[in-house]
């Protein structure tokens, strides 16, 4: 069986930056094995499979290890793949996922904008579990549906801080986003999720669900600028819709081809 596939930088108007994600459509789903096969096989943080189903397309995110509830960079790589590989002529893409319900992505010139449900947080202790997480010490703890979040001071905690990924690893959650202030943007963040196979991820917009409501209500500002502090880094714009939020940021093509699996 040969599949098309590709793989975009997300979040990014040029290549080796930003957050690399492959996309593969399909025409029906495949059996769960062979989809994580795929996706540990490419090797990156996200692999996206769609399936078209009349006037939306069923998304699934999976790990080199696990299926996720919620990705956002792989998602805006696949809105890519439709605007700019897979023939669609729409302003704007309907995903439907599993856990997540209706994603959407509107194409805006070069920007694509993703509208996805806010996550809920609540603030909890800083617990000797999350402080043996990091090297340097959070100001603010946070929980939301699947991460944990530590809220530091300033932009510099948050470049010069060493995760401690053992200890990252038993948290019980997805993963774990350290977040500051930044110094030309709104704020700035990483994301870190060796419990998900990704060790640290280069951009990602699910964490951006759990920021963005954070920031917005913190800063009392609906529209935000954000950066993600990974060795790639990622830049996003903002915006704080109550039960929703906006991301926007570009997407690089780098590679189309075909798998051949069996």
């Amino acid at each position: 069986m040969k599949l098309k596939l590709y793989q975009v930088d997300a979040f990014t108007d040029k290549v080796f930056s930003g957050n690399p994600a492959a996309v593969c459509p399909l025409d029906s789903w495949l059996g769960d094995d062979l989809l994580q096969n795929i996706a540990m096989e490419n090797n990156l943080a996200e692999t996206a499979f769609y399936v078209n189903n009349g006037d939306e397309y069923e998304i699934r995110w999976f790990t080199p290890t696990i299926e996720v509830d919620l990705c956002g960079h792989a998602t805006l790589a696949s809105a890519y793949v439709l605007f700019n590989y897979q023939g669609y002529t729409g302003k704007t893409v309907k995903f439907r996922s599993r856990k997540r319900g209706v994603l959407s992505v509107e194409r805006d010139a070069d920007l694509l904008k993703l509208n996805f449900p806010s996550d809920t947080l609540r603030r909890i202790d800083i617990s000797s579990e999350l402080k043996a997480c990091v090297d340097k010490t959070p100001v603010e703890a946070y929980k939301g549906k699947t991460d944990f979040m530590l809220v530091f001071e300033r932009e510099r905690d948050i470049r010069e801080l060493t995760p401690l990924f053992d200890q990252i690893s038993i948290l019980p959650g997805r993963g774990l986003i350290v977040t500051a202030p930044g110094d030309e943007v709104d704020f700035v963040s990483r994301f870190f999720a060796p419990q998900s196979g990704i060790n640290e991820d280069p951009v990602t917009g699910s964490a951006h669900t759990t920021l963005i409501p954070y920031w917005s209500k913190r800063l009392d500002k609906i529209d935000l600028t954000a950066m993600q502090l990974s060795r790639r880094v990622g830049h996003l714009k903002c915006k704080f819709l109550n039960e929703r939020v906006e991301m926007s940021g570009k997407g690089k093509e780098y590679l189309v081809g075909e798998i051949f699996v069996e």
